[in-house]
């Protein structure tokens, strides 16, 4: 435990696991007062501090305020060590927006350091938040940090009604099936090539962060075939099930085979098997630059934006 720089009292430290009651208060007390519900699940934040090339105790901090609670939390993220890093930083309402500073501070030595361990000239360091947390956005602006897009988060209400579409060869993922699932990496891998943020993943470190998770349901994982070839792909998550909600973490459907209907055959598969389940809504998130014309293609199947989050950047030199 050491002082925080620039606010007398405060005390910051490394994180682990213990941690994760102090973090999600933390976390969903921020939530609440963005989006007006909590958001972030005890898995993901066990999750967060178990991600590869993440060690909590030195890339994450947790800031204490001079009575002595956790009011603050940040962290570091580049599971692929990269050249694109990420920082995220959370605050108790008021309480904990005194460290964010200090915080980022921190964060970004820290992310220098990794750049060099990984070979690094120079990353960008990104980082997210809502356009309502003007407190947040006012250090980043101030940390050098610069505005370059927006991503949604969109929702739709199941009725428990919705039906998978038929006459066409959609089922779920073999899993224990090796090749299968190394198809599967090779359509997510070559679909999402072409769009701004792709970062390459080889198949070993996909599996070994899929087996980080604390669960994941393959009966929600889809792969929709064309002459006995998989072409199209839906990746679930368990993230926001505590919510009752199925969430699409991605979809990805080969060049030649899009605007066939192959990606709103595959969501709504997801959005049965999710109401089969008892779900009451399906969830994901969008890149609102993406090319592929995923907004459109998430409008069409009755998905609304919830929210908007703003992504902004630097460059940190190794």
């Amino acid at each position: 435990m050491t002082g925080l720089q620039g606010l007398p009292g405060w005390t910051v430290r490394g994180c682990s696991l213990h941690d994760v009651p102090a973090i999600l208060a933390i976390t969903r007390a921020g939530d609440i007062a963005a989006l007006g519900e909590p958001d972030w699940s005890e898995d993901e934040i066990v999750t967060t501090l178990t991600a590869p090339n993440q060690d909590p105790a030195v890339d994450m901090w947790l800031a204490f305020d001079p009575s002595g609670e956790a009011v603050a939390w940040a962290y570091v993220d580049n599971p692929q060590r990269g050249t694109r890093d990420n920082v995220e930083v959370y605050g108790t309402p008021e309480r904990g927006w005194p460290a964010y500073g200090p915080l980022l501070d921190l964060a970004l030595p820290r992310v220098a350091e990794r750049a060099r361990d990984a070979g690094h000239a120079e990353v960008t360091l990104r980082a997210g938040t809502l356009a309502v947390e003007t407190a947040y956005v006012a250090v980043l602006q101030e940390k050098g940090f610069r505005f370059v897009k927006r991503h949604a988060r969109m929702r739709r209400v199941l009725t428990g009604q919705e039906q998978a579409p038929e006459g066409l060869d959609i089922r779920p993922v073999l899993a224990g099936d090796d090749a299968e699932m190394r198809r599967f990496h090779e359509v997510l891998e070559s679909a999402f090539a072409d769009t701004p943020d792709y970062q390459p993943t080889s198949y070993d470190d996909w599996r070994e962060a899929l087996r980080r998770l604390p669960s994941v349901s393959f009966d929600e994982w889809f792969v929709h075939l064309a002459d006995g070839e998989v072409v199209g792909v839906l990746q679930s998550a368990d993230q926001a099930v505590e919510h009752n909600e199925g969430w699409v973490k991605n979809l990805a459907v080969l060049r030649p085979h899009r605007k066939a209907g192959v990606g709103g055959a595959l969501l709504r598969t997801a959005f049965a098997a999710y109401a089969a389940k008892g779900r009451t809504s399906a969830g994901l998130g969008v890149d609102l630059t993406n090319p592929t014309g995923a907004y459109d293609l998430y409008t069409r199947v009755g998905m609304t934006v919830t929210f908007a989050a703003d992504m902004y950047e630097r460059q940190v030199t190794a």
